[in-house]
């Protein structure tokens, strides 16, 4: 009797745990009738139509797609650009990154050399991890990229989160547009031209403006931080 009785309790047992244990089909799956008997009805579980009595099929879920860009991104630009390194690209190419853009051109005395001391500053408060560190040449034809690869070892701005940028004359007003940069040529080597520095959000989007030459860059620096925390 000892032995059945602890069979009995064996079978018992099993039964139960059966009964208890999670389903293998995962919860988040849902099911449709390939007929839609019922519209867009759905159900959670891979049954049969009770209209058709058709097998249910599961429902693909559509992909999100992750990061879109938004209609203010710079992104949309479709301006082909050849950085120092004579690579030519486009400016979503640069998608991913925290950007720091100023415009200036290297042969500039007075305001430039400046906004290049507020740029090198602005990297040493935040660093450089997922930073990218933007300077586009209002000047195409004398700065090209062999001359701006110059001026980026001139200066110590030559490592990988430096970028300088040379575009058509066309494509350099469109984006300077784009940031509410003004210039203008004021004799043929020489330009007028504002000082703002801009920064731009991982999907290129402005998030941030402030006037350069030697200013308290504060609140370009908490900007930056807080986008790449």
């Amino acid at each position: 009797m000892r032995k059945i009785f602890i069979a009995l309790s064996w079978v018992i047992i099993t039964l139960v745990g059966t009964g208890c244990s999670p389903s293998m089909e995962p919860s988040d799956l849902t099911y449709q009738c390939p007929m839609k008997c019922e519209g867009d009805k759905m159900y959670a579980k891979n049954e049969s139509c009770p209209v058709c009595k058709m097998d249910l099929k599961q429902v693909e879920e559509t992909p999100v797609v992750a990061d879109e860009i938004s209609d203010e991104s710079i992104f949309n630009l479709t301006s082909k650009w050849t950085n120092q390194n004579q690579e030519t690209f486009e400016l979503k190419e640069l998608k991913g990154d925290v950007l720091v853009m100023v415009m200036i051109y290297t042969s500039c005395k007075a305001a430039c050399p400046r906004l290049v001391a507020d740029m090198r500053n602005i990297e040493k408060e935040t660093g450089s991890d997922g930073i990218k560190f933007v300077m586009v040449s209002i000047d195409p034809e004398t700065d090209t990229p062999e001359r701006l690869k110059e001026f980026a070892i001139e200066n110590h701005m030559d490592s990988d989160q430096w970028v300088f940028l040379n575009g058509s004359v066309d494509d350099v007003r469109e984006f300077a547009n784009v940031l509410s940069v003004k210039y203008k040529s004021i004799s043929p080597i020489d330009f007028s031209h504002s000082n703002i520095i801009s920064v731009f959000d991982q999907q290129g989007v402005l998030q941030y403006q402030e006037e350069g030459l030697g200013v308290d860059n504060n609140g370009i620096v908490t900007s930056v931080s807080g986008l790449t925390q």
